[in-house]
C-alpha cells in the first residue's frame, strides 16, 4: 500500500519535499553501493537456450567453481580465480553428449573440488580434484552402472575441510543410499531408518559439518520427505519441519550446516509451497521465508547456501514464477536482490547456491533468451555476520 501525503503550497512543504527527496536519493545511493554484482560466462560455454554458465560455490579466497553447458548441452566444470580468470577442466572418461559431462559442486577452503560426471552410458561417478589439479574418479559401493544409475555428488556443502565427502547412489534396483568418503578414499555407506526401498526412495546426503555430521533427507515408502542428522558417530535422527506437508513431494529436506551446528534446509507443506528453515543445536526450528515470496503450489523460499558464520543465502519464487535472489544474515534480516539482465519470466532469474564467509555469493541466473550465466555478488558489508557465529 502507498501512503498518499496531501502538500500545502508552502514554502516549509517545498523544503520538506526538497529534503524528502534528497533522503531517498541517499537511501538509492547507499542502497547501490551496498553490493557489487559481476556477471561471466566461462569459455566454451553455450548461448543457446538451455545452454550456459552456472556458478555453485565461492571459498573463502573468493574463488567460484560451477559448471558451463556447451553447445551440445554436455557439461565442463570450471574454476573462476579472484581475478576472473577461468580453468576449465573434465574428469576423464565424462561423456560428451546431451547432459553427460563434469559438474563441480564444491571447494573448500584449501582448494580441493568435488563434484560428479555422466559418462557415455549416462552412469553417474564422483570425483575430487586436489589444488594441484590432480582428479580422482570415485564409486561408492553398491552403486548401479546402468544410466540414471552411479555415484552422485550434488551440492555446494557437500565437502569440508578435512577432504571428507558425503553424497548418495543409486543402486541398480534405482534406490537411494548415503556415503561419506574420507580423505584417504575409504567409505562408510548408511540409509537413515523409515528411507523406502522403491526405485526414486531412499537417503540422499546434502551436506557436511566440519566435523563429519551429514545432513540430507529421506524418501520414505509414501513418497514424502524427511530430513536427518548423521552425527560425528554415525547415529542417525530424522527430524521433520513443524508445518512440513506429508504427502508424496511434501515434508523436510536437510541442506548445510553452520559452524555452531544449526542446520538449514527447506521444507515444502501441504500446498507444495516452499519455506526455509533453520534447526538450532537444542531442536528448535526456525522458519525462513523471503518477504516476497509467493505463495502458491511450488513457489515459496529455497535456501541453498550456509556459510561458517550462519548466513544463509538461496532463491525465492514469487507469485509470478519468477526467482530472485536473498541473503539472510546472522540477525535474521532478508536482503533480496536481483541480478541485471536476469529475465522475468516464469523460471527465469537468478538461483544463488554458494556464499563465502564475508556475505559474497555465487550462482547463476537465466537470462530472457533463457541462456544460464554465472554471477558473484559482493555484499559490502551486507549480510555478515556476527562475531559470536565465527568460525573457531
Amino acid at each position: 500500500m502507498k501512503n498518499k501525503t496531501l502538500f500545502r503550497k508552502t514554502r516549509l512543504t517545498l523544503e520538506l519535499a526538497s529534503a524528502v527527496a534528497i533522503l531517498l536519493g541517499l537511501a538509492a545511493s547507499i542502497q547501490a553501493s551496498a553490493q557489487t554484482i559481476t556477471t561471466f560466462d566461462a569459455p566454451g560455454a553455450g548461448t543457446g537456450p538451455g545452454q550456459g554458465t552456472s556458478a555453485l560455490n565461492i571459498n573463502p579466497a573468493g574463488t567460484i567453481v560451477g559448471f558451463s553447458r556447451d553447445s551440445n548441452r554436455a557439461r565442463h566444470a570450471f574454476i573462476r580465480s579472484t581475478d576472473g580468470n577461468f580453468t576449465v577442466f573434465d574428469a576423464p572418461d565424462a561423456g560428451t553428449g546431451p547432459g553427460q559431462g563434469t559438474r563441480a559442486y564444491a571447494i573448500n577452503p584449501e582448494g580441493t573440488i568435488t563434484g560428479f560426471f555422466i559418462d557415455s552410458a549416462n552412469v553417474g561417478h564422483g570425483y575430487v580434484r586436489s589444488k594441484q589439479g590432480l582428479i580422482t574418479v570415485f564409486d561408492a559401493p553398491g552403486a548401479g552402472t546402468g544410466p540414471g544409475q552411479g555415484t552422485i555428488v550434488f551440492s555446494p556443502e557437500i565437502l569440508n575441510s578435512r577432504g571428507e565427502i558425503a553424497g548418495h547412489y543409486i543402486d541398480s534396483g534405482g534406490v537411494s543410499h548415503g556415503f561419506l568418503r574420507d580423505k584417504n578414499g575409504g567409505f562408510a555407506t548408511f540409509d537413515a531408518p523409515g528411507a523406502g526401498t522403491d526405485p526414486g526412495q531412499g537417503t540422499s546426503s546434502f551436506a557436511i559439518s566440519q566435523r563429519g555430521a551429514i545432513t540430507g533427507f529421506y524418501v520414505d515408502g509414501t513418497n514424502a520427505n524427511h530430513g536427518f542428522l548423521r552425527d560425528e558417530r554415525g547415529v542417525i535422527t530424522a527430524y521433520d519441519v513443524p508445518g512440513a506437508g506429508t504427502g508424496p513431494g511434501q515434508g523436510t529436506l536437510g541442506g548445510g550446516f553452520a559452524a555452531n551446528g544449526a542446520v538449514m534446509g527447506n521444507y515444502y507443506d501441504a500446498d507444495i509451497l516452499s519455506h526455509g528453515f533453520l534447526l538450532d543445536k537444542n531442536g528448535v526450528f526456525t522458519t525462513v521465508d523471503a518477504p516476497s515470496a509467493g505463495t502458491g503450489s511450488g513457489q515459496g523460499t529455497f535456501p541453498f547456501g550456509i556459510s561458517s558464520n550462519g548466513a544463509l543465502t538461496g532463491w525465492y519464487i514469487d507469485e509470478a514464477d519468477v526467482l530472485h535472489g536473498f541473503v539472510r544474515d546472522t540477525h535474521g534480516d532478508i536482503v533480496e536482490f536481483d541480478v541485471p539482465d536476469a529475465g522475468t519470466g516464469p523460471g527465469q532469474g537468478p538461483q544463488v547456491f554458494g556464499i563465502a564467509p564475508n556475505g559474497a555469493v555465487a550462482g547463476g541466473y537465466l537470462d530472457s533468451d533463457n541462456v544460464f550465466h554465472g554471477f558473484v555478488r559482493q555484499a559490502n558489508g551486507v549480510g555478515l555476520a556476527s562475531p559470536e557465529f565465527e568460525e573457531k
